[in-house]
């Protein structure tokens, strides 16, 4: 078997994994086993508790200075990431103030966070969420400044506490002592943070198929600008992404699996705070819901081709 179709089935199995425990998500929606005031205390069980232990126990390693370099790459190709979203969500600005204002957000944000540290987690094991990490902590950033300027109307909306106090920066903040320190915690509380970090997956993955069970494929379906949105999101941005850090690599040396930690990140589906946002600030809030739920089912198509091509390109072992 060729490494590339090796890496396809790989990575193929994985998501495949990912989309059984939405399954999980799903059946206990349409059972009526729990509601949504239940999801929403999962959700915040999982971004404010357990991300952040997984982001410190994927740093619990030697110091290494070439880590250090990838995290500062990691760093860089984050922001790049952004602002080729931003590029292309330009285009669909002018599309009304409602719709044009979720389409760009749709563009610009992927779910690295609960699609895509499961997979670097699968696929490339602590070091992969080592890097990844650190395009969560710039999602958060670029988010809560330029996500919150565009959707909410104008500077106004911004808030410096949100910008710097959100869970996915404070984890890379307590995360960086551990690793530049080479701090090995205590098995008292080393094994419980592990213990919490080990959620995220299955957590992660019933949440998100809780809420395709209430999804309207069909509405979003028939909205041709839905599919551009979609298209953009899931195939011309992280193709941009493989393309550029392909030739980079031809020129530079970096970590393999930042590299391809990068492009899972940006091959993600569309962000779950796409949702979050349009409810908040107004905008056309069922569109939201069905280019999240759409994009995430077609994942499974696009995702497994694109980090394959980045594993077999990079050759990270």
């Amino acid at each position: 078997m060729s490494p590339l179709l090796s890496n396809l089935v790989l990575v193929a199995k994985q998501v495949a994994i990912l989309f059984a425990l939405m399954g999980v998500g799903y059946g206990c929606n349409k059972a009526k086993l729990f509601g949504e005031t239940a999801v929403k205390g999962m959700t915040e069980l999982l971004v404010m508790v357990v991300a952040p232990c997984l982001i410190v126990h994927s740093f619990q390693r030697q110091y290494d200075p070439d880590m250090l370099a990838g995290l500062g790459f990691a760093f860089a190709i984050s922001v790049a990431v952004h602002l080729v979203g931003m590029a292309f969500g330009r285009v669909f600005r002018r599309w009304g103030e409602s719709s044009g204002r979720t389409m760009c957000f749709a563009v610009i944000f992927s779910n690295a966070g609960f699609m895509g540290i499961p997979l670097e987690q699968a696929v490339l094991g602590t070091e992969g969420v080592f890097y990844g990490a650190v395009y969560v902590a710039v999602f958060n950033m670029i988010c809560w400044s330029y996500g919150v300027m565009m959707m909410g109307g104008g500077r106004k909306a911004m808030s410096a506490k949100a910008i710097l106090a959100n869970p996915g920066l404070l984890g890379v903040a307590a995360a960086l002592p551990v690793f530049f320190f080479s701090i090995r915690l205590p098995d008292i509380v080393g094994e419980p943070v592990k213990m919490i970090a080990d959620l995220n997956t299955p957590l992660a993955m019933v949440i998100i198929g809780f809420y395709l069970a209430e999804a309207d494929f069909a509405a979003v379906a028939r909205n041709a600008w839905a599919w551009a949105v979609i298209i953009a999101r899931l195939v011309a941005v992280p193709s941009i992404v493989l393309a550029a850090l392909w030739l980079l690599a031809r020129t530079v040396e970096m970590p393999p699996k930042a590299m391809e930690a990068m492009v899972v990140a940006a091959s993600a589906p569309v962000a779950a705070l796409t949702t979050a946002f349009s409810v908040k600030y107004g905008r056309d809030v069922p569109l939201s819901v069905g280019l999240v739920a759409l994009s995430t089912l077609l994942s499974v198509v696009s995702m497994p081709p694109l980090v394959a091509l980045a594993m077999t390109a990079f050759g990270a072992k």
